[in-house]
């Protein structure tokens, strides 16, 4: 892992949640980035889930206890963009946000974008699309409706994940 510059240690991967300005790096640098946490994940599953008949197909018990972080990096590994947020908190990018959801073990994911981005009218199609990813990962993902049809999804390790400790 290369050093971060003014640092002291490795540089640390983080998930895009959609809750920050988008990474400095080139997008063929984020893209490989991405690629290489994913893929460490995915190992992640085959060493930790090895009595699961599809090791894959389980979120590991490291993704149970960082669902926020799985969830992101598996959105963003699947190519669906992840909303962002310049410095004064004005939202810049429609794409997925993903935050805590309830209880802790939970991740809730929504789609948002600018005023005006006409993110409000895409959430469905997008969510779906989200939930078709993690499903697929072996996450739960219901989708809801919550204040002024805000639509969101609730996202939880699926049967077979091992409890988060």
């Amino acid at each position: 892992m290369a050093a971060d510059p003014g640092t002291h240690g490795p540089a640390v991967f983080e998930a895009a949640t959609g809750a920050h300005a988008p990474a400095a790096s080139s997008a063929r640098a984020r893209e490989a980035a991405v690629r290489a946490a994913f893929d460490g994940l995915l190992q992640i599953r085959r060493l930790m889930n090895s009595e699961a008949a599809d090791p894959l197909a389980v979120p590991a018990a490291w993704e149970c206890r960082r669902p926020v972080r799985a969830v992101a990096l598996s959105l963003e590994a699947a190519g669906i963009p992840p909303s962002a947020v310049a410095p004064d908190g004005q939202r810049t990018a429609t794409g997925y946000h993903v935050t805590t959801g309830t209880p802790p073990t939970a991740a809730r994911v929504e789609w948002l974008g600018p005023p005006g981005s006409g993110a409000q009218y895409q959430q469905h199609t997008e969510l779906r699309r989200c939930a078709d990813v993690l499903r697929g990962l072996g996450w739960e993902a219901l989708e809801y409706q919550g204040p002024r049809r805000r639509r969101y999804l609730d996202v939880e390790p699926g049967p077979g994940a091992p409890p988060p400790r």
